[in-house]
C-alpha cells in the first residue's frame, strides 16, 4: 500500500510529530512512505525519515493565501498519482480536495474550526484530535481518533541545573513545556509562580519551550522570559523524555484542541494542572490525574498546583495508567483499519500484521 502524506508545514510541529508517529508504525506494516511539505528543501525531521520528499505550496494562514494552494493542484494530482491513499495533515492541506476527486483522501484536522468548507465534503475519511475539535465538523462524519504518544520515550537529562531543597532532596519541579504564544498561556504560570512559592518555598518553576514562529507573537516570549520569578529554558528537542522530570506538568491554555504534551507527560507519570477548553477535560481526570481550571484565574491555578504537588504519587499513577489509551501503536492499529475499509479488496489491519508477522517467521 502507498501513502502520500501532505504536511501543510515546512516547520513541523504538534500535528507532523504525531503524523511522523503513525506513518513510521505503518511503514513497519508493509506501507511505502512519500512526504511532501512546502519549502524548497525538507525539514530535518522529514529529511531523517529518508522517505521520498517532494515540495508542494498550499499557501498560509493569511487573507488570500488560498489561491497559491490552486496553483499546486496540478502538482498534487500529480503527486498523488500512484497513492493508494493522500493524507491530507492539516487543514490547510484539506485545499487540495478539489484537485483530488478520484484518489482516497484523508483529511485529518487538528484545530478548532470556525466553519466547514464545502470542500471538505470531499473527503473519503476525516479524523479529528478530539471530541471539541469533531464538534466543530457538522455535518461531516468525523471519527475521534486523538493524537499518539510514545509510552515508553527514552529518559532525557532536565534541561535545568539541579537544586536541592533545605532538607537536601531534589527540589519540586513544576513546569510548561511548549511553544510561548498567548494561546499556550506560559505566562499564567509566571504568575502564579510567586503564590506557589510563597506556600512552597522549595518549589521551583521552569519555562521549557521557544520563540514563536516569525508569524506570530514575539512580545509575548520576550515577556515570559523577562521573569525573574521563573527559570526559563529553550526549545527541546524530543522534549517527551523530560517530562517525567517534572513534578507537575501545567498547561493553562486559552485553546487546545488536544494537548498532546499532557499526553506525553501522564504517560510517564507526571500528573498535569490544566484549563478546561476544548480537547483537555478529556484528557485530564480532574482530580484523579491532575487538576482543572478556569482559563486566566491564575489564583486557582497556583492552588490546583500545590494540590496537585500534595498528592503527587497518587495522581502520577493514575496518569500513567489512564495515558495507555494514547499509546502510538494503538493509534495506528486504529488508523490502518480506517484506512483499509476504504481500499477495495484489502485485508484488514490485524489480517495484514498477521502476514507480516508469518512472512517474517518463514
Amino acid at each position: 500500500m502507498r501513502l502520500l502524506a501532505v504536511c501543510q508545514v515546512d516547520r513541523p510541529g504538534g500535528p507532523e510529530i504525531g503524523l511522523l508517529r503513525l506513518l513510521r508504525r505503518l511503514e513497519r506494516r508493509g506501507w511505502d512512505i512519500a512526504l511532501t511539505s512546502p519549502g524548497r528543501t525538507p525539514a530535518p525531521e522529514l529529511e531523517a525519515t529518508g522517505w521520498p520528499w517532494e515540495p508542494l505550496e498550499l499557501g498560509g494562514l493569511e487573507h488570500g493565501a488560498g489561491a497559491r494552494a490552486v496553483a499546486s493542484w496540478p502538482r498534487a494530482r500529480k503527486l498523488s498519482r500512484d497513492a493508494d491513499v493522500t493524507y491530507l495533515n492539516g487543514t490547510v492541506a484539506g485545499r487540495l480536495l478539489p484537485a483530488l476527486r478520484g484518489k482516497t483522501t484523508v483529511l485529518h484536522v487538528h484545530d478548532i474550526v470556525d466553519r466547514v468548507p464545502r470542500h471538505w465534503h470531499g473527503a473519503d475519511l476525516v479524523l479529528a484530535d478530539s471530541k471539541a475539535v469533531g464538534a466543530r465538523l457538522d455535518p461531516l462524519d468525523v471519527y475521534v481518533i486523538g493524537c499518539p504518544v510514545d509510552l515508553d520515550p527514552e529518559p532525557r537529562e532536565a534541561p535545568w541545573p539541579a537544586r536541592a531543597s533545605a532538607g537536601g532532596a531534589a527540589a519540586p519541579v513544576v513546569g510548561f513545556v511548549g511553544r510561548l504564544v498567548p494561546r499556550k498561556g506560559a505566562l499564567e504560570l509566571v504568575k502564579a509562580a510567586p503564590a506557589i512559592r510563597a506556600a512552597r518555598p522549595d518549589v521551583r518553576v521552569v519555562i521549557v519551550g521557544d520563540d514563536p514562529y516569525e508569524d506570530e507573537d514575539s512580545a509575548y516570549a520576550t515577556a515570559v522570559r523577562a521573569s525573574s520569578k521563573v527559570d526559563h529554558v529553550g526549545r527541546v528537542a524530543e522534549a517527551a523524555g523530560i517530562l517525567g522530570q517534572l513534578d507537575v506538568l501545567v498547561l493553562p491554555s486559552t485553546q487546545e484542541p488536544f494537548g498532546t504534551v499532557v499526553a506525553e507527560a501522564m504517560a510517564a507519570g507526571t500528573p498535569v494542572v490544566a484549563t478546561r477548553v476544548d480537547g483537555l477535560p478529556e484528557l485530564v481526570d480532574d482530580g484523579v490525574t491532575g487538576k482543572l481550571v478556569e482559563p486566566g484565574d491564575t489564583a486557582a491555578l497556583a492552588v490546583a498546583v500545590l494540590e496537585v504537588l500534595e498528592h503527587r504519587e497518587a495522581m502520577g499513577a493514575a496518569a500513567r495508567a489512564a495515558a495507555q489509551r494514547f499509546g502510538a501503536d494503538a493509534y495506528a492499529d486504529r488508523i490502518e483499519d480506517l484506512l483499509l475499509q476504504r481500499l477495495p479488496g484489502t485485508q484488514s489491519s490485524e489480517e495484514r500484521r498477521r502476514g507480516l508477522h508469518d512472512g517474517a517467521a518463514t
